[in-house]
């Protein structure tokens, strides 16, 4: 695997937060931080790459006080999309990368009950529903949510990012099953949880997610 600086940054991120977690301090960690890394660079991923990978990191890492145990919350970032394949039906991705946390923290030594815990934040992601108290889960949702709220050109760079890993896909179907995922966002009581990032940027991303649901759909904006 090409060692670019941006991949080793991430393959410390990975030994850190795989050994604060308990993880073995042996070969078997760094192997396993190689072959998820490699997951993340696979190539049909357009929007769910390093980047994505590293901006959800970047949040926990500079949100960690609003976590009860951020180096859970690290490892489960680390494995939300490790799995991902535009054509799987459901929830498939977010079972399988939670089965593959499960197999791979499992054999390098983790604690049973920690590995459980990323397990089901990762469980979280498919539907970004939280309960409240969920502190962990809140800030990994959060993080994941976290282009919503971008400023509209890069919005809109992740939108046709998306659209890029659903080339497959026939446009009206597209815009069908997309504008059903917008709709689903906006129908959620909130969409992000914690509060110091929600008085930022909850407003944000709903203007953003509307204004995308409106040019898939070809109806007006609303405030709804």
């Amino acid at each position: 695997m090409r060692q670019t600086r941006a991949v080793v940054d991430l393959w410390n991120r990975w030994l850190a937060a795989a050994r604060a977690a308990g993880a073995r301090p042996d070969p078997d960690t760094t192997g396993a931080g190689e072959q998820v890394i490699a997951r993340w660079r696979e190539p049909h991923r357009h929007y769910h790459t390093l980047a994505h990978l590293t901006a959800v990191l970047d949040v926990v890492d500079q949100h960690a006080d609003l976590a009860a145990r951020a180096d859970v919350v690290r490892l489960a970032a680390w494995f939300h999309d490790a799995v991902y394949d535009p054509r799987a039906a459901g929830n498939a991705n977010e079972r399988d990368s939670a089965a593959l946390a499960e197999s791979v923290l499992t054999g390098l030594g983790v604690p049973a009950p920690t590995v459980a815990e990323v397990r089901r934040l990762v469980l979280l992601t498919a539907g970004h529903t939280v309960t409240p108290g969920d502190r962990d889960g809140a800030l990994l949702c959060d993080a994941d949510l976290a282009v919503l709220a971008a400023p509209p050109a890069r919005y809109d760079r992740y939108a046709a990012a998306i659209r890029q890993e659903y080339a497959h896909v026939p446009e009206p179907a597209f815009r069908a099953g997309r504008a059903a995922v917008l709709t689903g966002l906006l129908a959620l009581p909130a969409l992000f949880r914690s509060p110091p990032l929600a008085s930022r940027w909850e407003e944000p991303a709903r203007d953003n997610v509307r204004r995308e649901l409106a040019a898939l759909t070809g109806e007006p904006e609303n405030a709804g």
